[in-house]
């Protein structure tokens, strides 16, 4: 049975809460995923829990709202735990429920909203750890080419914030089930000096639980809840510059946050760069960048995508002016 597009609201399926109307269908059982790689004409964009996106009012793509559920112990190797997740699981949920079952790996990527099939689509990370060191494989549909596919990480085309399923754009790519290898010989990530030195980690042996637990408190202190003050969270992505830029940019301003990454390159702190600009707790009509976390962009209320965009062009150009470095904005633009 072909799967039905009606007009309906987006703007409750968007953590920025934006006004959006589209065409709409949800996506339940794959079983009606071949009727849709037989449609043409207007594209299809996947949504899952609208947490990187910025809505247009009016929507031109047909919207599918993916609702796959389901979570197993798909395999068992002598080294890992091979867990598959349905895409319409919530990530968060996800990496909870894989502690509560005793396999341990992901919990530096608590509490960062969306669900698991559009985890692969942005390469999440948090903390030192990236979804890429984490996967097994990705079993998703190419629309294109009406067949479905499973795609080892070699396939993804992985960088940071950045996959194949990304470049494509919509109407490509339909992620139904990821598959994560979960070490069972685990070791802590506390690379970043949040985990290293909050308190309840402080003395205590690391274990899984405890870093979940601190990445939670983490995360609920610097980060607005979206249905409280509408957010896409990190609207800005870290910028990667080579060594004889980090160097330079050090030399004038010896405060700045940078991160050396394996290839040599540097990463720079965004959210530093926005606050030094003069961004952090500042307004610009109905959307401000967050008070507590400069590279949060958060929607005060009735925004309507022209002010984001808006007000992240003025920072871009603020951080331009300062210190020569290029932002990138992290969230989509569906129109």
């Amino acid at each position: 049975m072909p799967i039905a597009f009606t007009d309906q609201s987006l703007q409750h399926c968007n953590t920025l809460g934006l006004p959006a109307q589209a065409l709409v269908a949800v996506l339940d059982d794959e079983a009606a995923i071949p009727g849709l790689c037989q449609e043409r004409g207007v594209p299809i964009f996947i949504l899952g829990g609208g947490s990187n996106v910025v809505m247009q009012s009016h929507v031109q793509h047909r919207v599918l709202r993916v609702a796959l559920r389901g979570i197993r112990l798909w395999q068992e190797t002598a080294d890992h735990w091979i867990v598959e997740a349905a895409a319409g699981e919530s990530w968060h949920g996800f990496v909870t429920h894989c502690l509560d079952q005793g396999w341990p790996g992901l919990e530096n990527l608590a509490l960062i909203p969306g669900t698991v099939g559009a985890a692969p689509v942005q390469n999440i990370g948090a903390y030192g750890l990236e979804l890429d060191q984490r996967l097994h494989s990705v079993v998703a549909w190419d629309l294109q080419a009406g067949q479905e596919r499973t795609l080892l990480p070699s396939d993804c085309g992985f960088a940071y914030r950045d996959s194949v399923f990304k470049r494509a754009g919509a109407g490509r790519w339909l992620i139904v089930r990821v598959r994560f290898a979960l070490p069972k010989t685990w070791l802590p990530r506390l690379d970043y000096p949040d985990l290293r030195d909050h308190p309840s980690l402080l003395g205590a042996a690391p274990m899984p639980r405890r870093i979940y637990e601190a990445v939670c408190d983490v995360r609920r202190r610097k980060l607005p809840d979206p249905a409280v003050l509408g957010n896409a969270g990190s609207f800005f992505k870290n910028p990667v510059v080579d060594a004889a830029r980090a160097v330079a940019l050090t030399q004038r301003f010896p405060d700045l946050r940078h991160y050396p990454q394996a290839d040599g390159r540097v990463k720079l702190a965004a959210g530093w760069l926005i606050e030094q600009a003069g961004w952090k707790g500042r307004r610009l009509g109905p959307v401000g960048m967050h008070e507590r976390q400069a590279l949060v962009l958060v929607n005060h209320g009735g925004a309507q995508a022209a002010d984001v965009q808006a007000l992240a062009q003025a920072v871009r150009q603020s951080v331009r002016e300062r210190f020569g470095v290029d932002l990138e904005q992290e969230p989509v633009v569906l129109d």
